[in-house]
């Protein structure tokens, strides 16, 4: 039997969903997540809340899949085989997601409201900081392979190493992620990762 493409309310239109889009991360500025409201998403946007409610199903699942449409990609890295340059092109790509526009006002709202919303945290993690944290633990799990690292290497210290030290300096600290900071960044952890853990045995 002949099958034909939806049509009418089935479409998702490409130029809405980026009206959409744009939308919401404006309100996220303006409004912080608490305050954002799915009819105003649809009023910024000039579209409908039916065509909110048939791409997501509410506004944490909308405001997650935008972010994490744009966010997770930034943390791919192009990898050369060389640790030190590798790590530091993560460093440099953490830097630029937590200082750019709009996400420099976005990002520390958003784990605000995550602390009083144990669901949202976890959907937090679930849809944008474990995929993110995946792209830093391919790169490490093949320096170990390459013998760059030890076997032992506790990839979950190692990636907290990096991005705890530029989310410190850049949202905390509200200071610049400058280009020498970076290079100390990665050298420092680089040296913790490589340093030989104690050989305790008699």
């Amino acid at each position: 039997m002949p099958t034909h493409p939806p049509s009418g309310a089935a479409v998702l239109q490409p130029e809405v969903t980026a009206s959409i889009v744009a939308a919401v991360l404006a309100e996220l500025v303006e409004r912080g997540y608490g305050r954002l409201a799915m009819e105003a998403v649809a009023k910024r946007a000039g579209t409908s809340k039916s065509a909110l409610y048939r791409r997501w199903s509410g506004k944490q699942e909308m405001v997650l899949a935008v972010l994490a449409d744009i966010s997770v990609p930034m943390a791919d890295v192009v990898e050369t085989g060389d640790l030190r340059r590798d790590m530091r092109a993560a460093a440099e790509s953490m830097a630029a997601w937590l200082a750019a526009e709009p996400y420099a006002k976005i990002i520390p709202d958003l784990i605000a409201e995550a602390h009083r919303t144990p669901a949202l945290a976890e959907a937090i993690a679930v849809s944008i900081a474990k995929p993110r944290r995946a792209h830093l633990r391919s790169l490490l799990t093949r320096a170990i392979d390459r013998g760059d690292l030890p076997a032992d290497t506790d990839l979950e210290m190692a990636q907290d190493l990096v991005a705890a030290l530029i989310y410190w300096r850049t949202v905390v600290r509200q200071a610049p992620a400058e280009p020498h900071y970076l290079d100390h960044v990665t050298d420092t952890a680089l040296r913790a990762l490589r340093a030989t853990r104690t050989d305790t045995r008699a």
